[in-house]
């Protein structure tokens, strides 16, 4: 898959915001250009609205109500549905696995939009957690919240209920205040529905290394959704402490142990590993080093934005990782690809973040704007007017007000969405029969071991149930 002719090809490496924001400024930078050619490459032909995605998890949105079609979204760039296995940045090729097929695509200049992984190095035993990154994320936790609920509904062992009903959410930054708000919310809401499942039994915890929550947001601001999810949500806040290992239903303090079925991994993000695999200048966190004009320092034809990047600010602090950030990257990196073909000297990015706004659930959010800070029910009906209005489309905005404010009307479904195949349904029942036939041989009377003790239990706790294909490939 060559460059076509003497046409320059445009290769973009990501579906996230910064790489299909940086496609849609090029189409109008080189419209009516015959000489360029704009290619862009996701392992997903959908982008994420990441910050709605906490609302999915608690059924306040559908899921299609957080994501929309790239193809839809683009007009003149060439769209390819396929996964990044390499790059040779010396023959100027990207390798790609497309429906099963390897391929090579050639570039003339080349942007990095690869995003995140969640880091699971840090802490031992994190493939025992769940993430929060993704759809299939959401889904899945949110199908464990519900099944835990069922379980603890019929559980008569104290223990094993107290296990079932706690929730720990290991990291305090943004990701994980709020989606331990929408989840707090989420729980209040359906927690009435199930006769023998007390709130007082609910217990959630949230595990934060730094001395407070919310580092990356003004203090006032972070004391307040403190005191939110402290005072109103119940919520057990644990600072300055770090977490030694993760077990299958276990997570182990300095100096202490707890049992928990629901452990949430929300501390820290590493590049995207194709990324992290290129010869090129990388700081401590493997971000690539680039240029404040977004240019990386050894390969000029190589550009990168976003969470794959360190971008120099004017004081020579990097920039954060925001969503913000990377929008406004991408103009910035369009027109300097542009200005490179042309022959012209690229500018620098340079940008004052304008604010940051979070929510804590139904009516509690909070933010800053410049310098005004708000919290309350102001801060979170702002936040909700500013994504809705990101979003493409009056017919999607309208079906996410619907589910917003059915949201607010009616108690939260507890309608697990089922990711089983009737294939994998099958194998489980025929070796549930089969653990029962052992059982029965060896006058047994307690279930299989599977099933952890529990008579409606089917999966094992800390065991997560196969995704699908369609869901199960997350983001670049």
């Amino acid at each position: 898959m060559d460059a076509t002719g003497s046409k320059k090809r445009i290769l973009i490496l990501g579906g996230g915001f910064g790489g299909v924001a940086t496609a849609r400024h090029l189409e109008g930078l080189v419209r009516g250009r015959p000489d360029v050619e704009i290619v862009l490459v996701s392992q997903d032909n959908f982008l994420l609205m990441t910050p709605l995605l906490f609302e999915v998890c608690s059924g306040a949105l559908d899921v299609r109500s957080c994501s929309f079609p790239v193809r839809a979204f683009l007009r003149t760039t060439r769209f390819v549905e396929a996964t990044v296995q390499g790059i040779d940045l010396d023959r100027h090729v990207v390798r790609l696995v497309a429906a099963g097929e390897s391929k090579e695509l050639a570039y003339d200049q080349l942007v990095l939009a690869l995003g995140s992984k969640t880091n699971r190095d840090m802490i031992p035993g994190s493939e025992h957690a769940f993430t929060f990154k993704t759809l299939a994320d959401a889904l899945l936790l949110r199908n464990h919240v519900i099944e835990r609920f069922e379980r603890a509904d019929v559980e008569a062992d104290p223990r094993r209920r107290a296990q079932l009903l706690t929730f720990v959410i290991i990291g305090g930054g943004l990701v994980g205040v709020e989606l331990l708000g929408e989840l707090t919310a989420f729980v209040d809401g359906i927690t009435p529905l199930y006769e023998r499942v007390s709130r007082d039994e609910i217990r959630f915890l949230l595990v934060q290394g730094a001395g407070r929550i919310m580092p990356e947001i003004d203090p006032e601001l972070a004391g307040y959704g403190a005191r939110v999810l402290a005072r109103r949500r119940g919520v057990d806040l644990r600072t300055n402490i770090r977490v030694r290992a993760i077990e299958p239903g276990k997570v182990h303090l300095a100096e202490e142990t707890i049992a928990a079925d629901t452990i949430v991994l929300a501390a820290g993000n590493v590049p995207n590993p194709v990324v992290a695999g290129l010869p090129v200048e990388k700081d401590r966190s493997e971000q690539i080093v680039v240029e404040p004009t977004l240019r990386c320092r050894s390969h000029q034809e190589v550009w990168a934005l976003g969470d794959c990047a360190s971008i120099p600010g004017p004081d020579g602090k990097p920039y954060p990782n925001l969503a913000q950030h990377a929008l406004r990257q991408a103009r910035v990196l369009a027109g300097n690809i542009v200005a490179a073909l042309d022959g012209r000297p690229p500018q620098p990015f340079v940008y004052q973040t304008l604010g940051m706004m979070g929510s804590l659930g139904p009516g509690k959010g909070f933010g800053q704007l410049l310098r005004v800070r708000m919290h309350g029910f102001p801060a979170w009906l702002l936040r909700r007017t500013y994504y809705l209005l990101q979003m493409p489309g009056w017919g999607r905005r309208l079906r996410i007000v619907i589910d917003w404010t059915f949201a607010l009307l009616f108690r939260p479904d507890i309608v697990k969405i089922g990711l089983d195949s009737e294939t994998a349904l099958l194998l489980r029942e025929v070796a549930l029969g089969d653990a029962a036939g052992r059982q029965q041989g060896e006058g047994g009377a307690r279930t299989d071991a599977a099933t952890d003790g529990s008579p409606l239990a089917l999966v094992e706790p800390g065991v997560r149930r196969p995704k699908p294909d369609v869901i199960e490939r997350g983001s670049t």
